[in-house]
């Protein structure tokens, strides 16, 4: 594929919901030049979905690859049993190779909706790091401990007298090692990624390697609409999700966020984008049909025009008739299995924490009693037919 030189074009993916850049001048003359630049990046697969958090850096990797540039995207299986130390106040839990190979089992299924995977250099850093202990020797030295006791995450936890690993002190070396042997050109993250992303360029100086650039893009809220989207928070919205849930969660979202998603999500120009917000602003667009308009906009992305259509019916004629939805997911088990257990093996929750905050919250309704269920060991007795929240259906089949 030809690389593409317009200006107009370039200035677009380096400015369209971009946070940050680190050398724009350079990388703006390096892709002006028409050389074909390597654009890394990388995700550990420490949870088995992604969700729309990922698709913003996925999203601008699928620009920089329209413009004709080599997507290289690299999956982190060693670095994920480690764990990203970035923003946590706390270790991770360490993962074990099982675990991390059942994770990214479905990750290039999911990140085929926004890539195009067959012209995407899809690589595993195991091949590298996993290979033995002379390089990881050779990594501590491309680093230092005034470096790393600067970042503001582990002042925090020092300051609170919390563990800080030596093995999370490497994390940021190992990701940088990743940019020596691709020879990235320029690196791709959320702006919580900066320390790690930085400290990529300083592995590449010391082996002696060109240094890359780096283009860091906001971070996008959850569901909450205050902490960043992460399955751990269950506020995400995976890529996967059902067409009707991924546009009911969309329809959750606070209205504040309903410009972000559009500049960061949706295929919607920053033109027309811009209309929403003045609409809005001017009392002529009300916030729900905008929102509404967005949700289409996403579920369209990952499930096409006909289900976006479908989930947009379904939408209408559930919440803002007060019906029940003519589709809703059944589910068997057995009679006396916790109710709590069967939701989550099921995926319809995300923990037994999800469920009991759910219940005390009052907000899991027995449509066929029309009452509240107030037990959070309830075992299964008989068919059920749930309401979840506000906008999640199921139906329980005793088998």
């Amino acid at each position: 594929m030809k690389v593409t030189t317009d200006e107009k074009k370039i200035d677009e993916v380096l400015n369209i919901g971009v946070e940050e850049i680190i050398e724009k001048e350079h990388l703006f003359n390096a892709m002006k030049s028409g050389r074909r630049l390597n654009i890394k990046f990388g995700i550990d697969p420490t949870m088995p979905d992604l969700h729309l958090g990922h698709s913003v850096p996925l999203r601008k990797l699928r620009a920089f690859q329209d413009l004709g540039h080599l997507a290289v995207l690299i999956i982190g299986d060693t670095t994920a049993m480690i764990g990203d130390p970035s923003g946590r106040s706390e270790t991770r839990k360490l993962l074990s190779s099982t675990e991390v190979k059942k994770n990214m089992k479905n990750y290039l299924k999911q990140a085929e909706k926004i890539l195009d995977i067959k012209n995407t250099k899809v690589v595993y850093n195991s091949k590298w790091l996993d290979k033995n202990m002379v390089t990881i020797l050779e990594l501590s030295k491309a680093g230092s401990v005034q470096q790393i006791l600067h970042r503001s995450d582990f002042k925090k936890r020092i300051e609170n007298d919390q563990d800080v690993t030596l093995l999370e002190t490497l994390y940021p070396l190992l990701q940088g090692y990743d940019s020596v042997v691709v020879k990235a050109d320029l690196e791709i993250g959320g702006t919580d990624q900066k320390f790690n992303l930085l400290t990529g360029r300083r592995v590449q100086r010391y082996f002696k390697v060109p240094e890359q650039d780096i283009l860091t893009l906001p971070l996008l809220e959850g569901t909450d609409g205050v902490k960043k989207m992460s399955k751990s928070y269950g506020n995400y919205i995976a890529l996967d999700e059902k067409p009707e849930d991924m546009y009911g969660k969309i329809m959750s979202l606070p209205d504040s966020l309903i410009i972000k998603y559009f500049n960061l999500c949706t295929n919607v120009s920053s033109e027309e984008v811009s209309e929403i917000k003045t609409e809005m602003e001017l009392e002529k667009l009300n916030p729900k049909q905008a929102k509404m308009r967005l949700a289409h906009e996403i579920v369209k992305i990952y499930h096409g025009e006909k289900k976006a259509k479908e989930a947009e019916e379904n939408f209408i004629k559930t919440f803002q008739k007060k019906e029940i939805p003519e589709l809703i997911e059944e589910i068997k088990a057995g009679a006396g299995e916790l109710l709590s257990e069967v939701l989550v093996k099921n995926k319809i929750l995300s923990s037994k924490g999800e469920w009991r905050r759910l219940v005390l919250e009052n907000a899991v309704h027995d449509l066929l009693k029309k009452k509240n269920i107030t037990d959070v060991n309830l075992k299964i007795s008989e068919n059920l037919t749930l309401r979840i929240g506000k906008k999640r259906f199921v139906k329980i089949i005793v088998k």
